[in-house]
């Protein structure tokens, strides 16, 4: 298909995908199933990452201010900043865009080569509604606290190694982490976060829902999925920052 007939098809799917559920009771149990799948299961990895991504800005801060004249404290401001706006809500999107979004294109892409989705649909389940939308619900609600886990846990990280190799006085990398916050750029990030986690449930769900043949089929869409995920995440954060941060 062309590029101009996928994003077609992509629309028609979203139209599919929010239309009404078939009932709220099961609607509703769906989104905690999944809530629980994409979000609590993404806990662990979200926690190692942000660690070592605080650690290691903290400590390539530390080793770069050489001139005297600049305060230590700059090492807590930096890390609290880079955490904060990028690597919080970009990079972790982009590593939940490899984890959650292969294993939602290679769940749905193998129903739909085994048939369970065309067997929802004889049934007169809407089969887009039923599957997708409790996913994309699920991680617009649950991305924001990964978020704000990810900037606890990386701010934690970049204090511990700071503390441990002896770079940075704790008191004064706490009062970089205070010093001049500015609130909009939270409101900023979690918009990005919002943003970045529909990106990860709908696209990898589009080439789920559309796959044909076999496990071959279903492998290449799922690369196919984590690809484009990745890429719209870098440009839907492009965007975004041009237009929240004028």
């Amino acid at each position: 298909m062309s590029f101009f007939e996928n994003i077609g098809q992509y629309i028609l799917f979203l139209k599919r995908v929010v239309s009404k559920p078939e009932k709220g009771r099961v609607f509703f149990a769906q989104i905690i199933k999944e809530i629980y799948k994409l979000g609590v299961n993404s806990v662990g990895i979200v926690v190692i990452i942000s660690v070592f991504m605080g650690a290691v800005i903290s400590l390539q801060t530390a080793y770069n201010l050489v001139n005297p004249l600049l305060p230590d404290y700059l090492v807590g401001y930096t890390t609290r900043e880079s955490m904060i706006l990028e690597f919080s809500s970009t990079i972790v999107g982009l590593i939940l865009a490899g984890k959650v979004g292969s294993n939602i294109a290679s769940e749905i892409g193998s129903m739909r080569v085994t048939e369970q989705i065309d067997a929802l649909e004889i049934m007169g389940i809407n089969s887009a509604s039923y599957l997708i939308f409790p996913k994309i619900i699920a991680a617009v609600f649950i991305n924001p606290f990964l978020y704000v886990l990810s900037v606890f846990v990386g701010i934690t990280g970049g204090l511990m190694a700071s503390y441990m190799a002896g770079t940075v006085s704790v008191p004064d990398f706490i009062y970089g982490v205070q010093v001049d916050l500015i609130p909009y750029y939270i409101i900023y990030s979690l918009i990005k976060t919002l943003v970045f986690a529909f990106i990860i449930t709908s696209v990898p769900s589009f080439y789920g829902y559309y796959v044909s043949g076999g496990a071959l089929e279903v492998g290449k869409a799922s690369t196919k999925a984590v690809v484009n995920s990745s890429i719209l995440i870098l440009l839907a954060n492009l965007i975004l920052t041009q237009l929240l941060l004028k």
